[in-house]
């Protein structure tokens, strides 16, 4: 029997939690910026990134760029796959589903959907439980789920954040804040 939606949506929670707790533990003096869930277009488990200003200043300045071309870029990220050691443990339970390509198409969307609200469900609950800060903290957080090269990320981008937290992020991505 595989995982069900809520069972995903429980186990990513845990991971991603002790993930970013240990992200914020051991980097007490950055301020986070954005941070976000990644996966592939297989809708595999998904990995941590995030950035903060003072991460952003190092790397824009270490890479020899502008700190734009990196600000919302979770490849470039020095904290790309933090906590991994959390988050692995997760993968299995997204294999079990089964591979989204023996699908067929209409199944295969239907799945590709359900992990991806299971990964924006987790998220949400950190949100609620304050862990991207409180009020005014946290309209300086952006917080997604994302999947390269997919189509989504600005819509989960929007209902995971209030529009205070966006307006940045908006005007530099281009992405319509509604």
């Amino acid at each position: 029997m595989h995982p069900t939606e809520s069972e995903l949506a429980d186990a990513v929670h845990r991971a991603a939690r002790a993930a970013l707790l240990d992200l914020f533990r051991e980097h007490p003096g950055h301020r986070f910026y954005y941070c976000t869930l990644v996966t592939s277009g297989e809708a595999y488990g998904p990995a941590l990134s995030a950035w903060s200003h003072e991460a952003l200043a190092e790397e824009s300045a270490r890479q020899g760029c502008a700190p734009g071309d990196l600000k919302w870029s979770y490849a470039d990220s020095p904290f790309c796959c933090y906590g991994e050691q959390h988050l692995e443990p997760v993968r299995p339970l997204f294999e079990a589903r089964g591979e989204l390509f023996d699908l067929p198409d209409d199944e295969a969307d239907a799945e590709f959907e359900l992990r991806l609200r299971a990964m924006e469900t987790a998220m949400a609950r950190l949100d609620a439980e304050g862990l991207f800060g409180m009020g005014a903290d946290r309209h300086c957080v952006v917080v997604t789920v994302e999947v390269p090269s997919e189509e989504g990320d600005e819509e989960r981008t929007r209902r995971l954040n209030p529009p205070q937290a966006l307006a940045d992020w908006a005007v530099e991505t281009g992405a319509e804040v509604v």
